[in-house]
């Protein structure tokens, strides 16, 4: 599974910043590396940053083999807590559009 880790012109786009990205990633999804070939990650800023509001957002997109990607975004006041919560919000997505795929292939 590859991780492509993305940052506007807002955010420290630091090397620790992408490996703890792609930590946080890869242990989300850990039990699916094999059905997705890709996770697109992409944070933000909104502007102007005004102190105490949800300014920080993560966009993800897994791209499962053979499917549409699947996408999720979660606006929080840190950015830890973007990717985190985005990362929790994408394990649950996979899990259902996989877990409703193997269902359709049993059923058939």
């Amino acid at each position: 599974m590859q991780i492509r880790v993305d940052v506007d012109d807002h955010i420290d786009g630091s090397e620790e910043l992408m490996v703890r990205v792609e930590g946080v990633v890869e242990g989300s999804l850990d039990r699916y590396q094999e059905q997705i070939a890709r996770v697109d990650v992409h944070l933000s800023q909104r502007i102007p940053h005004k102190h105490g509001e949800r300014d920080m957002c993560c966009r993800m997109e897994a791209h499962p083999g053979g499917l549409k990607p699947i996408a999720v975004v979660h606006e929080a006041m840190t950015l830890t807590e973007a990717i985190h919560a985005a990362s929790a919000k994408l394990e649950h997505a996979v899990h259902l559009v996989l877990h409703d795929l193997k269902a359709r292939q049993a059923a058939s």
